[in-house]
């Protein structure tokens, strides 16, 4: 090999391992694979956890925290952030801002967050978001039901399907289920600024004050007696999933207008709640497009 075949390769290989590497930043800017931290997880060891206020939620991550900032119904407390990290948020002087900026080091934030928190820099102390209510979204034709679906990363997981295909709200119970917290919106990497989370007390009574706004309301059961292609019937679409494992409560099977299952004619025939609904909202938005007033 020539002098110039090896210069000529060497460049190349620079070259792929650029772009390699900005589409590796790209990712971690939205929170979709870890930020390397060279720490070692003994370090987590004494670490407890500070106890929050009810109305106190800490947000981490460079996508999580721009949504957040972008968002005007967030009330923001305080942004703590490395000098480097709010050079990638690209925001203004601090001294123009509306809440306080305090500059520190990645092991200030590990103190309140634990050094296992991919926060990448940055953390942001807020409010939570204002409550909603179900009858506020009486015009939006899809929504998103869970009952009683407990982690956190799942729930961010839908979170950012609900958003991706537009359904109006995602309402969960306000037993068994996650508050806003820092997991939830990293794992929905800035769609908890996009979408109401509704907590209601009771999931029966709010499936029934759903039916009176005119949704159908559908369960997803893998026993379901129709696939849920199948199943729609109505220009306004609520859907249902269970947690992992126990699936729908009875009551809440009893309560739906209709219950139906995903065909798959794979050799696994169950998914993760979170991609359930995936798939579901997708198969719902068709629907909906295809029944639509401008389609017909």
């Amino acid at each position: 090999m020539s002098k110039n075949d090896k210069h000529d390769k060497s460049g190349r290989d620079s070259h792929y391992a650029n772009l390699r590497r900005a589409v590796r930043d790209a990712k971690r800017e939205r929170g979709e694979i870890p930020t390397p931290s060279g720490r070692k997880r003994d370090k987590a060891v004494g670490w407890k956890a500070p106890e929050l206020l009810p109305d106190q939620v800490y947000l981490y991550g460079l996508h999580t925290v721009r949504a957040a900032l972008n968002n005007p119904e967030r009330k923001i407390i305080r942004l703590s952030v490395t000098q480097n990290a709010f050079a990638r948020l690209e925001l203004p002087d601090p001294s123009t801002l509306p809440y306080p900026v305090e500059f520190v080091s990645p092991p200030d934030i590990d103190k309140v967050l634990g050094p296992d928190a991919i926060h990448q820099g940055v953390m942001l102390e807020t409010r939570p978001l204002p409550v909603k209510r179900l009858e506020a979204l009486k015009e939006s034709p899809l929504l998103l039901v869970l009952d009683q679906v407990t982690d956190p990363h799942n729930v961010g997981a839908i979170m950012r399907s609900a958003v991706a295909f537009g359904a109006g709200a995602l309402v969960t119970t306000q037993r068994h289920s996650p508050t806003e917290s820092g997991v939830m919106a990293k794992s929905a990497s800035g769609a908890l600024e996009l979408i109401p989370y509704i907590q209601i007390t009771n999931l029966a009574l709010a499936l029934e004050e759903l039916h009176a706004l005119g949704f159908q309301t559908i369960g997803l059961d893998s026993e379901g007696p129709a696939p849920l292609e199948g199943s729609f019937a109505a220009d306004k679409i609520a859907l249902v999933l269970g947690s992992e494992g126990k699936g729908l409560r009875q009551k809440t099977r009893e309560t739906v207008k209709a219950l139906a299952r995903l065909d798959m004619p794979g050799a696994i025939k169950s998914l993760n709640v979170s991609n359930a609904a995936a798939v579901a909202l997708y198969a719902a938005r068709t629907h909906l497009m295809r029944n639509a007033p401008s389609a017909a």
